[in-house]
């Protein structure tokens, strides 16, 4: 199966090329367009029960889809919202995913439920996140750019910009400074991630977008 990342970042799409026997998992209506001899099933994301509690708690899909195909075909993959889309290869790892990031993974890799806790609710990120493990090739997305950083001591990411962790990160919620600072300067409530390992961050956020769009309708 022959994979690329098309039109980074701010349009990204995924190129997929599967051969004989090629399997690949996707969010519902994540697909753009594909070959007539790509066959599509679909199935509970993660199971029933995870799938229910991804749709509830953390505002994911019920339903992923399993492309593959006899032959050989074409198939091409978005997401909703423009931005960028990043591609890991799992090695018996684990990785956390916020709400709205999953886009795609290859069969072998697992889906399944992370509890968040009520810090990540107060923050808007949902009371679960995706946990994604195993072997295998994910890709996730993000709205806007994505960078990455290792995180050895304290590091504080304003809400609404984290995508991505792994398992060893501690994330908690804090407040940006003192409470004046805190509610005037804009900033409110932030995520503080502690290491060691890795995040990986958002250049954008929904809330910042909604925030401007609304301060423009009056």
């Amino acid at each position: 199966m022959e994979t690329e990342i098309r039109n980074k970042p701010s349009f990204a799409n995924i190129r997929i090329k599967l051969g004989p026997g090629d399997r690949v998992i996707a969010e519902a209506d994540a697909m753009a367009s594909m070959s007539s001899t790509i066959d599509i099933k679909t199935m509970w994301s993660g199971g029933f029960l995870r799938a229910v509690l991804k749709r509830v708690f953390g505002s994911e899909s019920l339903f992923v889809n399993e492309f593959s195909t006899e032959s050989e075909g074409e198939l091409i993959l978005t997401q909703p919202f423009p931005g960028d889309i990043e591609c890991l290869e799992l090695k018996g790892n684990t990785l956390y995913l916020q709400p709205g990031a999953f886009l795609a993974c290859e069969p072998t890799v697992r889906l399944g439920v992370g509890w968040a806790g009520l810090r990540m609710l107060i923050a808007r990120e949902g009371l679960f996140r995706l946990k994604v493990s195993g072997t295998g090739r994910v890709w996730f997305g993000a709205y806007g750019g994505i960078f990455q950083r290792e995180i050895s001591d304290e590091y504080v990411v304003d809400s609404g910009h984290l995508v991505a962790y792994e398992p060893s990160i501690n994330v908690r919620i804090g407040m940006a400074g003192g409470i004046f600072s805190s509610f005037f300067s804009g900033e409110g409530l932030v995520t503080k991630v502690t290491g060691p390992g890795r995040i990986y961050m958002q250049s954008r956020s929904f809330g910042g977008l909604a925030a401007w769009t609304n301060s423009h309708l009056w």
